[in-house]
């Protein structure tokens, strides 16, 4: 299952970004939504989860208030809108999908618990 991942560019300082993740409806629809982040020369980190229905979501600390994390359950995809961003932010973005119950809550940051994946698309930020 390939999870189609768009929406990252170069922006300046300030500015803002959506990133769009789809994926088939059969999966999209029992599956938990998750964006990770790789920057260069670093390793993989979690920026936000959003559960299935859309109505839990939970985001690591760097972000919060800035980025947003949502589901269109329709049209089978997931966004991240990013404002406010910072030369820090600049990264591949990844999406992925979980299917499995999550019983500990701990594990939503956890790039296991995921099993689906898609590619990176890059984010730059500009100072």
């Amino acid at each position: 299952v390939q999870l189609q991942a768009s929406g990252g560019g170069l922006v300046q300082a300030g500015g803002s970004l959506r990133l769009s993740c789809t994926l088939p409806g059969r999966i999209f629809s029992r599956a938990a939504m998750g964006w990770f982040r790789q920057a260069p020369g670093k390793e993989r980190e979690f920026v936000a989860q959003i559960g299935r229905s859309g109505s839990m979501t939970y985001y690591t600390d760097s972000v919060k208030g800035r980025f947003t994390i949502s589901r269109d359950n329709g049209q089978n995809t997931a966004y991240l809108e990013m404002n406010n961003l910072k030369p820090e932010d600049t990264a591949d973005y990844f999406c992925a999908a979980a299917t499995t119950i999550l019983t500990d809550n701990r594990r939503r940051v956890d790039e296991g618990y995921y099993g689906y994946w898609g590619q990176g698309t890059q984010v730059t930020v500009s100072s």
